[in-house]
């Protein structure tokens, strides 16, 4: 309420923190480019793009946010983009399965459910079965559930078209809207009343009555932009006016404190309505909700984050990455990218996640530390917020290590986190070894997870491939097609990646001018990476962290063809150098262990309880040499199966997304 590379994490930071659109330019400078006519023949590679000229806060400067601040719209330019989700089609795969138990799971909530307390604040009648958990009556958290809901179902309808969760969510933004009217206070609407907010203002404890009003003005906010609903703008906008006038009767000094008291995204969602209206109103009211506090050591490049909730905070990073693109002021884009980068390099697990308990609990490269204080780490929240900050980034710079980021989180920590058929996500995925995965139930739980995860799960198409005016990103290596509609391109990508380490592209409608495929080489694999057209190897390099890039006039049947080879890695753990993950490419593998003796009621809670757990032994690992490729072995004709040789008892590896017994991902090594 989350292997080794030729780039190591540390260097990753320094040049992220200190030269951010720097790294564009290097990014391009290391992308091999294969230019090729029609026949297919290299041309000579074009010079590097110049660095661009960019001001930086000096690190001396006391605090860069002292003063008011003042909205002007200037947004910048982003150098690539994403694809509309209609316009990228998941094929069957991991990815698509997701998608469907995600579906599955909101097509069974009916929605008189979700809206039962909304009724009951509005004063209208309502017979329904309560929800349970964090949207019982009792819980003042009530409401949150029902815009992530409204969010997962207008991402899911603008990937998939799919009219039964359109019609489903258009119902659910009238029943809102109904409620909005009846209680007919300048805007105002929520599962709980307006008493909560004068709570806030006096100081009073409360439980996060604007978290809750950002994931429903958020909701409501993407059923308009992602499902074309014309209501839900309109309920959004005398909401926002709502918050606009009641954040503006307070002063700076007090409004400050205010945000001491988790808000979520809010200055996120109203930049966002800022950019869908025009409207700069929207704007300025999303500048009440920048936490000077929070945001100073960021942009100066100090890392203050120990003892912070980290959901928290994260999406407020999300709303200053979103004020940038609005603004082009640099003190939100250094916010952004320090953040970002102190987070990824030193507070970060193999798996992509981070947190112990929801907080960082210690100083930057301390996990050794921070992951022994409980069985809790990584919630599911945090990771969904830093891919989404990621693709921010992404989107500035082009450069590739944030897709690493991405995909590390994707394949490892949310492919891993939803349960098969019932869509039932986490909240925690524990890295104590021995633990296990745990679930929300059906109706009686409604974490905060629980919410991004049902957004995750329906919008899982969004990042495979990105565009510049005459360039296809692709990105991620998963079975999918991309229709570049304004260009009149159309490419396929067929791939059981990573069983395999083989993916095809193949263009299957093209404009007669030339534009560039620009195919990601993994900073995971090596340089023995080959590419083919049309079944010829091309005399071109791969630099592992890059890009390749192939400019030609293509036809309609041209295919090409990526082997991208993978290996063994092992990634100690940062502050103790002796626990050690072990990976296939980007994969996380983790020893298997047999859930026996486990009570149901332990895989229902928040995270495992480990001292409520029968005890197993994990033990410990004897290396047989420095490279774990020696001594850990595929087995051959298992899906992703390994085994780790020269111990006194047979260990198994496997995906960690694909554990759903006991297992261990850190071990303890000796040489």
């Amino acid at each position: 309420m989350k292997a080794r590379t030729p780039i190591s994490r540390r260097a990753f930071t320094k040049t992220l923190a200190l030269t951010p659109i720097g790294l564009a330019a290097s990014t391009s400078a290391l992308a091999q480019t294969a230019s090729l006519p029609a026949q297919g023949k290299p041309a000579a590679k074009p010079p590097a793009p110049e660095p661009e000229n960019y001001r930086r806060f000096h690190l001396d400067e006391a605090d860069p946010f002292a003063g008011p601040l003042v909205f002007a719209r200037n947004p910048a330019q982003p150098r690539l983009r994403p694809f509309a989700l209609n316009e990228v089609q998941l094929d069957p795969g991991p990815l698509q399965q997701a998608r469907d138990w995600n579906r599955g799971y909101l097509m069974r909530l009916p929605n008189d459910r979700l809206l039962h307390t909304f009724r009951l604040t509005a004063g209208l009648a309502t017979s329904a079965e309560p929800l349970g958990g964090w949207e019982a009556l009792q819980s003042e958290l009530r409401g949150h559930f029902t815009g992530h809901y409204l969010s997962a179902c207008a991402l899911l309808y603008d990937a998939t078209r799919d009219p039964a969760v359109k019609a489903k969510a258009d119902a659910l933004v009238a029943g809102i809207a109904e409620c909005q009217a009846a209680i007919d206070n300048n805007g105002y609407v929520s599962a709980f009343p307006e008493e909560f907010f004068a709570r806030l203002d006096r100081r009073e404890k409360v439980w996060a009555p604007y978290y809750t009003l950002h994931k429903i003005m958020a909701g409501l906010l993407d059923m308009n932009t992602h499902a074309g609903n014309q209501q839900a703008l309109d309920v959004l906008v005398k909401l926002a006016g709502w918050v606009d006038a009641w954040t503006a009767s307070k002063p700076e000094a007090h409004m400050q404190d205010i945000l001491n008291t988790e808000y979520g995204g809010m200055n996120d969602v109203l930049y966002n309505l800022a950019a869908v209206t025009g409207d700069d109103r929207w704007a300025r009211a999303g500048d009440r909700f920048s936490k000077k506090i929070f945001f100073t050591p960021l942009a100066l490049r100090r890392d203050e984050l120990q003892g912070l909730h980290a959901n928290t905070h994260q999406p407020q990073v999300i709303g200053a990455a979103r004020r940038y693109e609005l603004s082009s002021d640099e003190r939100f884009a250094d916010v952004a990218r320090f953040f970002f980068a102190t987070v990824a390099e030193s507070r970060t697990y193999a798996t992509g996640g981070s947190g112990n308990n929801e907080h960082w609990l210690t100083q930057p490269y301390r996990l050794g530390d921070e992951i022994d204080v409980s069985s809790h780490h990584q919630e599911c929240c945090c990771a969904y917020n830093m891919m989404k900050l990621a693709r921010h980034l992404y989107a500035w710079s082009g450069d590739t290590r944030f897709i690493e980021y991405y995909e590390r989180n994707l394949l490892n920590h949310r492919l891993g986190t939803i349960e098969a058929e019932t869509g039932h996500t986490s909240y925690f995925i524990s890295l104590t070894p021995g633990a296990w995965k745990t679930t929300c139930t059906e109706d009686a739980t409604f974490w905060c997870c629980t919410g991004t995860g049902a957004e995750e799960y329906a919008k899982l198409n969004d990042t495979i491939y990105y565009h510049d005016d005459n360039a296809i990103c692709v990105n991620l290596f998963i079975p999918s097609s991309v229709d570049w509609t304004d260009r009149g391109i159309r490419l396929r990508q067929k791939t059981s990646f990573p069983e395999s380490d083989h993916t095809s592209l193949t263009v299957e409608s093209t404009p007669a001018s030339a534009w560039t495929l620009r195919i990601r080489i993994p900073a995971w694999t090596t340089p023995a990476n080959t590419v083919t057209l049309n079944g010829k190897p091309l005399d071109v390099a791969g630099t592992p962290g890059s890009y390749i890039n192939i400019h030609r006039a293509w036809k309609a049947g041209d295919q090409v063809g990526f082997t991208m080879p993978m290996r063994i890695t092992a990634e100690p753990l940062h502050g103790d150098r002796t626990r050690q993950a072990f990976l296939y490419g980007p994969v996380v593998l983790a020893g298997q262990f047999p859930k026996v003796d486990l009570e149901d009621r332990l895989e229902r809670n928040q995270g495992p309880q480990m001292e409520e757990a029968p005890a197993i032994d994990v033990p410990w690992l004897q290396a047989k040499s420095a490279d774990p490729a020696d001594w850990i072995r595929r087995v051959s004709g298992e899906q992703l199966t390994f085994i780790v040789g020269g111990q006194p008892k047979a260990i198994t590896l496997k995906p960690l997304n694909q554990s759903w017994e006991r297992f261990a991902v850190y071990w303890s090594v000796s040489s």
